[in-house]
Formats: structure tokens, C-alpha cells, sequence
């Protein structure tokens, strides 16, 4: 819903997708997507999402395709291995099972990319802080509507917590994963 023509749509959301692709693709096993979402109708949403969903009904299920609610073909392509946790809320961490799975497999550290910077990527970079990951926003692969926002966004985040995150690139990951 947010690289195709719709209210939502993600400008530079292609631009970036080559480079989500090339690190998911280096441990797909390890790769986790998080898909955001939308209720079916605005009544189905809770508490203030209500209000959200009244002014964006056409993102609702009873208006979108369903193909517009699923993963763009080429990193649906790498599920499985890699999972996908569902979250109707910006942040993938409030359900818990995301933090549990991740518990499980005792994951210290993650590397986080898609969309958008100023909106579901900080609300996940800040959940992962507070629950104690070390996390790596990769600059270069995070994409938002609006470049200010996004360049505000990472600035804030790697200045504030400089010792919880930080900022590469697709380039610098893929050279520490090595």
C-alpha cells in the first residue's frame, strides 16, 4: 500500500527497495517483516485509530485490493525462512509476541529498514531501545514521505541514543555482517 498508487504512497519507497532486498537476502532465516495492517472498516479500529481510519477510509480493507495488504513480491519471495509478524499499530512490539520470538533466539542486536523513518521505523527503533536490542538503522534503506522528516528522524535517533543506536548504510552492514 505504500509503493503502489495510493494516499499513502511512498515516493522514494523503489529507490529503497533494492537495498531492503540485499539484506534480507543475506540471512533470510533471520529476516523478520513487519506488516503493517489496516482495519476492515473505520469502527473496526480501536480507540483513536477510529478517528485516523474515519479520515483515511479508503485504506481500509473494505476498499483495498487485499494484494495491497501483503508484501511486495520480491521479499514476499523470501517467506519462508524469513517471518512476518502482522501489527495493526505503528509499533511491532505492544502484542509481544515480536519480543518473544526474539527472546527466544536470545537476538541482542537489530538491523531495521523500510518505512516510513518518522512514523512505524521509530516507533520500532524507540520499542527496541526500551526493551534493551542494540539497534542499526540503515540510513540508506529507510524511506519516508517527506525528506525532512526523514533526515530529522535520523538525526534525533542517532544523537539521542547514541548508545543504543546507530546509523550505517546497506554497504557498512553488509561489511560487518561479513
Amino acid at each position: 500500500m505504500f509503493l503502489e498508487d495510493t494516499p499513502w504512497h511512498v515516493e522514494w519507497m523503489g529507490r529503497i527497495l533494492p537495498q531492503v532486498l540485499e539484506l534480507a537476502s543475506v540471512h533470510p532465516e533471520a529476516t523478520i517483516f513487519t506488516l503493517f495492517l489496516t482495519p476492515e472498516t473505520p469502527a473496526a479500529a480501536q480507540g483513536a485509530w477510529k478517528e485516523y481510519y474515519r479520515k483515511w477510509w479508503m485504506m481500509t480493507g473494505e476498499h483495498l485490493s487485499p494484494d495491497l495488504l501483503q508484501l511486495v513480491p520480491e521479499l514476499a519471495a523470501l517467506v519462508p525462512p524469513a517471518r512476518i509478524f502482522q501489527k495493526t499499530i505503528y509499533s511491532p512490539w505492544l502484542g509481544g509476541e515480536l519480543h518473544a520470538a526474539l527472546q527466544r533466539e536470545q537476538v541482542e542486536r537489530l538491523v531495521i529498514s523500510g518505512g516510513e523513518t518518522d512514523v512505524c521505523v521509530m516507533a520500532t527503533a524507540l520499542g527496541a531501545v526500551d526493551l534493551g536490542y542494540h539497534v542499526t538503522l540503515v540510513g540508506d534503506a529507510l524511506c519516508s514521505g517527506a525528506d525532512e522528516t526523514h533526515d530529522a528522524t535520523l538525526k534525533v535517533l542517532g544523537d539521542r541514543f547514541s548508545t543504543q543506536l546507530n546509523v550505517m548504510s546497506t554497504r557498512d552492514v553488509l561489511a560487518s555482517l561479513a
